[in-house]
């Protein structure tokens, strides 16, 4: 318990597994019926130590939403740990702790790979994070740490005190002598679910298995290169079946997105001039910003 008081008042620091700005890129508009109400919603749902007791549903889009009927992932198991427990971003809707539990198990499959370290996944009801994520809000996106595994028995001070590993070198255009054909075969599993919609990892990663994978390449497709993503990589589930109310990202464009990873690393290598004209950071989202249904979410027990 006393790891949930502190995330209801605590603003986390931003760290090198998890605090960056999580990408949303191609996200839906989602309506919103919350005229008016100017409360800051990462505060509310920050604040909120459990799931609530509703059927399982993500609401809204995976920056601009929150998840009814939260689950949590099990902080430990067989072939898996969560990390930053103090954090209490273990929460997911049931098809992400499905998915973060098979993938763990093929994980363990990896020679030097005992299974998973879990980063974030989402805050009990979802909903803006107080600290580190744009996305991560409607119980669909996963952090896995590239850190192999070497014992699961991790205390819960050791989960906050140790950290994941770096995969990159010269910024992010390639991998470094840490990047292993192990995690290759897990990201390609990854990539394989048909429940993902997408994986964010540093645009190096993406290039090196463009280089190295044969056979059926499909599965690169849905690898995309985003900023960051080095210490780990971040999984983003489909809308589960029958959530009306979720707002799928657009799918990536067709064929193996490897020239354009190529682009992403030709531009760290060779920086083009600055946007002129940058887009200006906003504010925290509002529930006015939020869909309505987040309203009944907060107030569910």
């Amino acid at each position: 318990m006393v790891r949930f008081l502190v995330v209801c008042i605590v603003a986390f620091a931003f760290t090198a597994c998890g605090g960056e700005d999580e990408a949303s890129v191609g996200q839906a508009t989602v309506s919103t019926q919350n005229s008016g109400d100017a409360r800051v919603a990462k505060n509310l749902f920050g604040a909120a130590a459990r799931g609530s007791q509703q059927n399982a549903e993500p609401i809204g889009g995976y920056a601009r939403g929150c998840q009814a009927g939260g689950v949590s992932l099990a902080e430990t198991g067989p072939t898996w740990q969560a990390m930053r427990l103090s954090r209490n971003r273990n929460w997911g809707q049931p098809e992400l702790v499905d998915f973060v539990q098979d993938l763990s198990r093929f994980a363990a499959t990896q020679p030097g790979w005992e299974g998973l370290y879990v980063g974030d996944l989402s805050q009990p009801r979802g909903g803006p994070m107080l600290s580190g994520h744009a996305s991560h809000q409607v119980g669909l996106d996963a952090d896995i740490w590239m850190l192999p595994p070497d014992r699961l028995n991790l205390t819960e001070a050791e989960r906050e005190t140790i950290s994941s590993i770096s995969m990159r070198r010269e910024r992010g255009a390639y991998t470094n002598s840490s990047w292993s054909p192990q995690h290759e075969a897990i990201l390609k599993a990854a990539a394989s679910d048909p429940r993902v919609a997408r994986i964010f990892v540093f645009p190096g990663a993406k290039v090196a298995m463009c280089n190295s994978a044969t056979g059926d390449r499909s599965w690169l497709n849905k690898i995309r290169p985003w900023y960051g993503h080095h210490y780990h990589f971040h999984v983003r589930l489909r809308c589960t079946e029958g959530a009306e109310g979720c707002k799928n990202q657009a799918p990536p464009p067709a064929g193996d997105g490897c020239a354009d990873a190529q682009k992403w690393v030709n531009d760290i290598l060779n920086p083009p001039p600055p946007n002129p004209n940058p887009r200006p950071p906003r504010g925290p989202l509002t529930m006015a910003q939020l869909p309505s249904q987040c309203q009944s979410v907060l107030r569910a027990n």
